[in-house]
């Protein structure tokens, strides 16, 4: 059911009609237009978007589809059905090129033979069981040639009459001319006339007052009355010659063209039916243009009623001006969405597009979503929009809103698609909103699915407190004043009324008072409501960049492993080759062996002769070397594309391999620690005078002083202090050490007076930020490295690395090493008012 009468042009229907219209390539399909009706049958609606989706590859396929000579010739073929009638010139060619292309269409869709599966199974559904008619094509071209004119070989008759015609046109033509000449020696006529037709006719164009000198009959004069035109009497008889063979020739050719009508009339009603594909294909290929202009999409419907759409665009004004995809979502969760916000801010386009759209969609349209949107099906949509006033039904605007209101809570269900504009407007504003409330309750009651905009705060408070309705926005740019046409669905929209009476240049002192009039809390709330659309705007479109970033990605990889699939067909290929040539030259050089030997024992061991046999001998080994060569270079191509195969598994695996052994090798250190350590490994305490190293480095201290976590630390004549679980024992000093041990214990404690001066110095310069932005790889690592190294040396707690965003490898590259050294308890992106995700913050 569609409500009102008037739906189509409230929703701008008719417009599509025009559109598929002007793409029409006859009245066969434009007919199709006019006929089209509302589908509630998903089954049905997925066969017509299955026929858009065929045709529509056969265009971007730019495939040679036979779209010429889509003639209608219905009515000829109604009106031949009767005996005695023929069909003329004009509409046997107009019948013969379409019959040809409907031959054409069927041989395009329908394999010939039986077990081969169609390119395009839902169009050769259509075709299968189409007949075509060629033997009557080649009875007509038998007829017509390729201008559509009767051939004179038609018939033997039509031949012998046209031959008498041409000779006796000829004859006259001759005597008019001889005629013609004399008269102008004469001065009769002047140099320049020649012969012309009048009524058939051939004469002479003579001046009035010279009429007289020539005999002849007078068949006509000009407007102006100075030429009159005379047949002269020497072709009187031969004209009427003509006009008798011009009557036998016509008559001829109703013969010819009745005696083919006859072959066609039995065939009459079978063609009409014939012509009714051709009427569906012109109808698709419409579609299928217009779908392609719009950019639409041809989803999979389902059953079940719902709209989950993702950038929605309106075909009307996506032709004129840009338009704001917008993002729809109605689901037996949420079934009605009140949309509210600030007038031309886009409400009223919002309802129209989704009337519209499913409109469309349920015609058997395609639609201009994207291509992850799913679609359903209502059983009912109806419409309250624009002004319902009737002088004819003595109903007010008002009352006509209410009228409809009573006839959609009449028939609306579960399966009905609701949409209002300006819900509850048209009188006073309290009685109006709580009627709209009250009618929106029934809405619920029969789960209906609707879009309901309004500005009325009770309708907006009620979607906040029910199952079942969710409120939207349209969102508005409150410092550009600007309206952005965009739809956020989980908040309320604010109308804006106090920025835009500002912007238009409204006194201030009306927009105090109002203000103190509606109160300061509503301004507040109404401030707060501005305040939560802008942050969900802001983290929307956060949300989409990565979404972007993420196809982005997807197709990069999809492209290298089709380019490492390529280079894995082409290395399998070279290497068959090779292989192939290879046995070749095995078998060649057994045979030259073999050839060698018996050459050898032939001749008796001949010493010359043996000395050319084994020239030659050595001569196909230098070949073999320069084949061996050769296949060797084939070799190396084949190992360079296995390794431009294992580049990328190498460049993934390169910093999980280096974390891999740094953690190897911190597990060697702490293998080779002493038994005391173990001992204290688990919940020893440390203590003071013990011998110790920070965790992931190797220079050695001894503990002075310990107070609680913390601990003072002497590492040569420098002493920090740092937490005690940063802290781990060296090796056991019972342990009896090596010679190469004590000297390098020596050398830790005998730091010089210039080291230690040089270590306070550093701490000192020591700087907590490190900015590694425009370095490669290699150069922010090792960087990185010795600043964690001096970071831990001087005790810091925090430090940050500045490595940029750009694509995020320097931030991931770095990232993997921190997690790699003990040291480093935590690191994470920086706030983002300083800097964000360009930034990381270690904390040691």
């Amino acid at each position: 059911m569609i409500y009102p009468d008037n739906f189509e042009t409230k929703i701008g229907f008719h417009e599509i009609r025009n559109i598929i219209k002007e793409h029409c390539l006859s009245t066969l399909g434009k007919e199709l237009v006019d006929y089209l009706s509302f589908l509630t049958d998903a089954r049905a609606i997925n066969a017509k978007m299955a026929e858009i989706r065929e045709f529509r590859r056969i265009i971007e396929k730019q495939e040679d589809f036979p779209s010429d000579n889509f003639h209608d010739v219905r009515e000829a073929l109604k009106r031949v059905r009767i005996v005695n009638t023929h069909l003329e010139e004009s509409e046997l060619f107009d019948l013969r090129r379409s019959l040809d292309t409907l031959h054409r269409i069927k041989k395009f869709l329908v394999p010939s033979a039986t077990d081969e599966q169609p390119e395009y199974p839902t169009l050769a559904l259509l075709a299968e069981e189409v007949t075509t008619y060629p033997t009557i094509i080649q009875r007509i071209d038998q007829i017509l040639d390729k201008f559509g004119h009767i051939r004179d070989t038609a018939s033997p008759a039509l031949r012998d009459i046209r031959r008498e015609l041409a000779r006796m046109e000829g004859s006259i033509s001759r005597t008019l001319y001889s005629i013609l000449h004399a008269a102008q020696s004469e001065g009769l006529v002047d140099k320049d006339v020649t012969p012309t037709l009048r009524d058939g006719r051939l004469v002479i164009p003579v001046a009035p007052g010279l009429k007289r000198k020539i005999q002849g009959i007078v068949h006509d004069e000009s407007a102006t009355g100075r030429t009159v035109y005379i047949e002269p009497t020497e072709v009187v008889e031969a004209n009427n010659k003509i006009r008798e063979l011009e009557s036998d020739e016509r008559q001829e050719i109703i013969k010819i063209l009745t005696d083919i009508t006859n072959k066609i009339r039995p065939e009459a009603p079978e063609m009409l039916r014939s012509y009714v594909l051709m009427a569906q294909i012109d109808f698709i290929q419409a579609k299928a243009h217009v779908a392609i202009g719009m950019q639409a999409f041809e989803p999979n419907v389902e059953e079940t009623p719902h709209i989950d759409w993702i950038r929605a665009r309106h075909p009307i004004l996506a032709k004129t001006k840009e338009v704001v995809p917008l993002d729809i979502t109605l689901t037996a969760d949420k079934r009605i969405l009140i949309i509210s916000g600030p007038n031309a801010g886009g409400k009223s386009v919002c309802l129209k597009t989704v009337g519209l759209l499913q409109y469309m969609l349920q015609m058997g349209i395609g639609i201009p979503l994207g291509e992850r949107s799913t679609t359903g099906v209502f059983q009912n949509i109806m419409i309250d929009i624009g002004d319902e006033q009737s002088l004819e039904n003595d109903l007010s605007t008002y009352s006509g809103h209410l009228l409809n209101m009573k006839n959609m809570m009449k028939h609306a269900n579960d399966k009905t698609l609701i949409l209002i504009d300006e819900f509850g407007t048209g009188t006073e504003p309290q009685i109006g909103g709580a009627i709209a409330e009250s009618v929106l309750g029934q809405f619920c009651k029969k789960q209906a699915f609707g879009v309901i905009t309004t500005h009325y705060q009770n309708l907006k408070h009620f979607a906040d407190s029910h199952e079942g309705v969710a409120n939207g926005a349209m969102l508005y740019d409150r410092h550009e004043m600007r309206p952005l046409f965009q739809l956020a669905i989980g908040r309320p929209g604010s109308s804006f009324a106090i920025e835009i009476a500002r912007k238009i240049g409204l006194p201030e002192e009306v927009i105090q008072d109002a203000s103190e009039i509606v109160g300061n809390d509503y301004i507040q709330s109404d401030k707060y409501l501005q305040d939560i659309v802008r942050d969900k705007r802001y983290w929307e479109n956060k949300r989409q960049s990565i979404h972007q970033r993420e196809k982005d990605m997807e197709k990069t990889i999809s492209r290298y492993e089709a380019e490492i699939e390529a280079l894995e067909k082409s290395r399998k290929e070279i290497m068959q080759k090779a292989r192939q040539q290879a046995e070749e030259l095995l078998k060649e050089s057994n045979k030259r062996i073999e050839n060698t030997i018996r050459e050898i024992k032939e001749h008796q061991a001949e010493k010359e002769e043996t000395r050319k046999i084994r020239q030659e001998l050595k001569a196909f080994e230098e070949n073999i070397l320069i084949e061996k060569t050769q296949e060797e270079n084939d070799e190396a191509i084949a190992r360079k594309i296995e390794q431009i195969k294992q580049r990328r598994e190498r460049s993934a695996n390169r910093k999980k391999n280096k974390a891999n052994q740094e953690a190897q090798a911190a597990e060697a250190i702490r293998k080779g620690a002493t038994l005391r350590q173990e001992k204290h490994e688990e919940d020893s305490p440390l203590q003071i005078g013990d011998t110790v190293r920070i965790k992931g480095l190797k220079s050695v201290g001894k503990i002075e002083n310990i107070e609680g976590k913390m601990a003072s630390v002497i590492f040569g004549d420098m002493r920090t202090k740092m937490k005690v679980d940063r802290l781990e024992l060296a090796a056991n000093q019972k342990t009896e050490e090596s010679p190469a041990e004590r000297l390098a214990g020596q050398m830790a404690y005998q730091v010089s007076r210039a080291t230690r001066d040089t270590i306070d110095v550093h701490k000192n310069n020591f700087h907590q930020d490190l900015d590694v932005r425009g370095m490669r790889g290699d150069e922010a690592l090792s960087a990185v490295q010795y600043f964690i190294d001096d970071a831990i040396l001087v005790g810091m707690q925090q430090v940050r690395i500045l490595h940029g965003k750009g694509n995020g490898i320097l931030r991931q590259l770095i990232r993997q090493y921190l997690s790699t050294v003990p040291n480093v308890t935590n690191f994470r992106d920086e706030h983002v008012q300083f800097g964000g995700a360009g930034i990381t913050v270690v904390e040691l």
